[in-house]
């Protein structure tokens, strides 16, 4: 079994006073300053240690491509959503992941998470399987495409272009926070389904692609993904409880 699976954070702001010894700016001038002394790139996007979770949406996929069942998690404690996802994942035994970019930002951020609230993780997750760079268990799309560096690294929204699809139609990553400060956590985990099924999605594609999934199962398969994504961008979160 694989777990398709992306995680939604906002700025750990209590911690990212404390790395900069600032107790007085408000939020948006201490992600400015963050952005400067911290990130020190060109978005501004702090390193996944000074982020906190807010929500996570799997979906369990069978090993011949076919989806299984959808979990997922929002919420103010974090410690909480750690635990229940920590629970989601022994669900199998030897189960594979499949992300985009989880390898530079969502696992390192659940084992920094794990951390701070003393929590133990799966030990699948420190396995070698999922920790080996060139695992065909643990698979990034941002290192399928760009073989592992070698060129560019892909965005999602980017991918859905290149085969038609729309991504990114209920929410873009860089609102969250506003999502967030509205008190939208069921908008926002809609928000992660959304891009977990854009990421099944464009692995099922690549799968076909390299003839690892024939034409018949590939298009049965992804018109029901289109289905589901649809569904997911033409629905308040609303709609889905």
């Amino acid at each position: 079994m694989y777990f398709v699976f992306d995680v939604e954070t906002i700025p750990d702001f209590d911690f990212v006073r404390i790395t900069l010894g600032d107790s007085e700016s408000d939020e948006d001038e201490l992600l400015i300053k963050a952005g400067e002394e911290i990130a020190r790139n060109q978005s501004g996007f702090l390193p996944p240690m000074y982020h906190r979770m807010i929500s996570w949406v799997g979906l369990w996929v069978e090993n011949t491509g076919k989806p299984a069942q959808k979990v997922s998690w929002n919420g103010e404690d974090e410690a909480e959503g750690l635990n229940q996802l920590f629970k989601a994942l022994l669900t199998y035994k030897d189960f594979g992941l499949i992300h985009h970019n989880g390898r530079g930002f969502d696992l390192p951020l659940l084992t920094y998470r794990a951390m701070k609230h003393s929590l133990q993780m799966p030990h699948r997750l420190n396995h070698y399987d999922i920790r080996y760079r060139f695992s065909k268990v643990n698979v990034d799309l941002m290192d399928e495409f760009s073989n592992y560096g070698a060129s560019n690294y892909p965005k999602l929204k980017h991918l859905g272009q290149l085969i038609g699809v729309p991504f990114k139609q209920t929410a873009e990553g860089n609102e969250v926070l506003e999502m967030y400060r509205r008190g939208e956590l069921e908008a926002i985990e809609h928000y992660c389904y959304e891009d977990v099924i854009a990421t099944y999605i464009v692995w099922l594609r690549l799968k076909f692609t390299v003839g690892e999934i024939n034409e018949e199962i590939y298009t049965n398969l992804n018109t029901r993904a289109l289905n589901k994504l649809n569904e997911i961008q033409s629905h308040t979160p609303e709609s889905e409880k």
